[in-house]
């Protein structure tokens, strides 16, 4: 009876083993700047190797008030100046609460040192309200659309919004980060700092 029980009780563990060792993991919910794991493969906000030379990368800038297409820029043209890429769109909590810091920092540092460039990945559908968006926010920073392989580069492999890179004075990517929040601030604003150093 006793060996029956043991072997009961064994074979409950093993089940209980393979089935909870097949399970998937449950896909991050939170946006957040620390490394996450899915089924223990390590993430980080870490941009994927570019498929072309990062100065080379081309927004188009457009007018926020009556979204015509302006002209491209690339990040090689504000060498001298530290760059705020903020990658957004009309329908994004946290880009609303980011939008306000961006400006303050834009307002501390001058447009002299530090240029920010919102670059709108909402698609097509949320352009419209990009004019709304702008008024209410009195944005005051250049607006563009960003070419597939720039945003490819900086979402690698999460495409939560926003994602804002900050580059130094040479064109060198600082840090980038994911969601904004008080931590989040904390770190963009040193990472500006050490990039205006630089």
């Amino acid at each position: 009876m006793n060996l029956m029980k043991l072997i009961y009780i064994l074979l409950c563990a093993l089940s209980f083993s393979i089935f909870a060792a097949c399970r998937p993991s449950a896909s991050p919910v939170t946006i957040g700047n620390k490394p996450i794991s899915i089924n223990d493969v390590p993430q980080t906000n870490v941009p994927m190797p570019p498929s072309k030379p990062l100065g080379e990368m081309t927004w188009t800038t457009f007018d926020g008030n009556t979204n015509a297409d302006a002209a491209d820029q690339k990040l090689k043209d504000l060498q001298g100046k530290v760059v705020i890429l903020d990658f957004w769109a009309t329908y994004c909590p946290p880009c609303l609460e980011e939008i306000p810091h961006l400006k303050e920092l834009q307002q501390k540092h001058g447009k002299e040192n530090l240029e920010i460039i919102g670059l709108h990945v909402g698609g097509e559908e949320d352009r419209p309200l990009v004019p709304t968006f702008v008024e209410r926010l009195k944005i005051d920073y250049p607006l563009a659309t960003p070419e597939d392989a720039l945003t490819n580069f900086i979402f690698g492999t999460r495409n939560d919004i926003p994602q804002t890179a900050v580059f130094d004075r040479k064109g060198v990517l600082v840090e980038k980060f994911i969601g904004f929040d008080p931590a989040v601030k904390t770190r963009l604003d040193d990472a500006v700092e050490r990039a205006l150093k630089q």
